[in-house]
This record gives structure tokens, C-alpha cells and sequence, in this order.
């Protein structure tokens, strides 16, 4: 009799110390979309250094690494993303009105894609992090609160990301945001691809709510330049 109480009393503090942390873990991951929600309602521009590099399984290295800046801005529903990628090889990235271009100089071409049926979803992903709200990202992923994180010396929240739309879970079965705790915006994002490889982005020098010209959502193509709409 003593050894079923004792065994019992056990039980119930074993599950007394998860249902505590699930608990903890459930108001981590509400605070933290509830900055997000907060950062989302002021957003208006944002701006930042960026390193994305690609980690390939089969070699079990990055076999790829791009260095630049990048530029968000919102005016009503309207999300423009422009990106100036100066290493290795200048590009420049453009989404606007629906559409994603891509821009090199060198070889004088300009690649031309319509988002159309799926504008929601590029929409998603380039703006995964900046200025969507915590509410808009539980509408098309399951979110996991994965732990306190510092990242580069920030104080982050991890985010695990599964998508519900199966044509994006196809590819990306699997993404990761580290949340600025302070800023409520994103720091890192690894987007896991079904073979085992990842994109891994890393943003530095994030600043928010300053003017951002013009000319940076306008590509400056030359007259040379050989278009092609996909």
C-alpha cells in the first residue's frame, strides 16, 4: 500500500512539473507573438544588413553565401520588399505590386516573376518576421514555442514554424524564427527544405520606422538589359 502511494505521488508530481511547463511554455510562446502583434500594428519601414547562406546535406557544408542590405516598407495592405545583394555577385531583388524581379547588373538580365494565385504566399515568406503580426503567422503555420535564445548577444524567442498549406510544406516542411524580444521582429530565420538542406538568414543593424527613399523599390536596369517574364 505504501509503495502504491508512494509510486502514485510520484505520478502526480511528474505531471504536475509538465503540465507546469507546458504551461510556462504556452504563456512564453502568447507574450512573445504579443510583441509580435505590437511591432506589426506600428510597422511602418524597416531596414538591415543580411547574410543568407545555403547549407547543403550531401557535403554537409554552406555552398553558398550572399551578403547586402534589405528594405522593407508598408503603406495600407501594400508590403514592398527590395533587396541589394553585394556579395558574391551583385543582384538586386525586387517585390512589388505582386510581381518578384531579379536584377544583374553584370550579365544585364531581368528575370520577371508573377506571384499571381500565390502573391499570399511569397507575401509569407518574404515578409516572415517583418511586420507580420502573431496572429497572421498562426493563420498559416502551427507555432511551437522552442525556448529562450541569444542570438549575437540578443535576448530572442524561438519560434518553430510548421506550414499548413501542403504546397509549402512540401519544400519547406520546416521553419525557425528567432524573435528580438525587444523589437519584435526577426534576427534569424532557417527555412528547412525536405532533403536536409536549409537557408539560413541572419539580419544585423535592424532599423525601424525610418524614411526609406524611393529609388530603392525602383530597379535601375540599363538599356541593354534582356528581360524575361517567367
Amino acid at each position: 500500500m505504501n509503495r502504491l502511494s508512494t509510486t502514485g505521488f510520484r505520478g502526480l508530481l511528474l505531471f504536475g512539473l509538465i503540465s507546469g511547463g507546458i504551461a510556462c511554455f504556452a504563456a512564453d510562446l502568447e507574450s512573445a507573438l504579443a510583441k509580435m502583434d505590437q511591432a506589426a500594428a506600428n510597422f511602418r519601414t524597416a531596414q538591415a544588413n543580411f547574410t543568407w547562406t545555403t547549407y547543403n546535406a550531401v557535403i554537409n557544408d554552406f555552398d553558398d553565401k550572399q551578403t547586402g542590405t534589405i528594405y522593407f516598407r508598408r503603406s495600407g495592405s501594400e508590403i514592398k520588399m527590395a533587396a541589394d545583394i553585394t556579395t558574391p555577385t551583385p543582384k538586386q531583388v525586387l517585390f512589388a505590386g505582386g510581381k518578384i524581379q531579379m536584377y544583374q547588373p553584370k550579365l544585364e538580365t531581368l528575370d520577371v516573376y508573377n506571384a499571381g494565385t500565390h502573391r499570399e504566399e511569397f507575401e509569407t515568406f518574404l515578409v516572415l518576421g517583418f511586420g507580420s503580426s502573431g496572429e497572421d503567422m498562426q493563420k498559416s503555420f502551427e507555432v511551437k514555442y522552442g525556448g529562450d535564445e541569444k542570438i549575437d548577444g540578443v535576448d530572442t524567442a524561438r519560434l518553430d514554424l510548421t506550414p499548413k498549406a501542403d504546397n509549402i510544406k512540401l519544400h519547406f516542411p520546416q521553419i525557425i524564427l528567432w524573435i528580438d524580444l525587444q523589437k519584435g521582429v526577426s534576427i534569424q530565420q532557417k527555412l528547412v527544405e525536405t532533403n536536409g538542406d536549409y537557408r539560413l538568414a541572419k539580419y544585423s543593424d535592424i532599423r525601424l520606422g525610418q524614411k526609406i527613399p524611393d529609388k530603392v523599390f525602383n530597379l535601375k536596369t540599363s538599356g541593354k538589359t534582356t528581360v524575361t517574364n517567367h
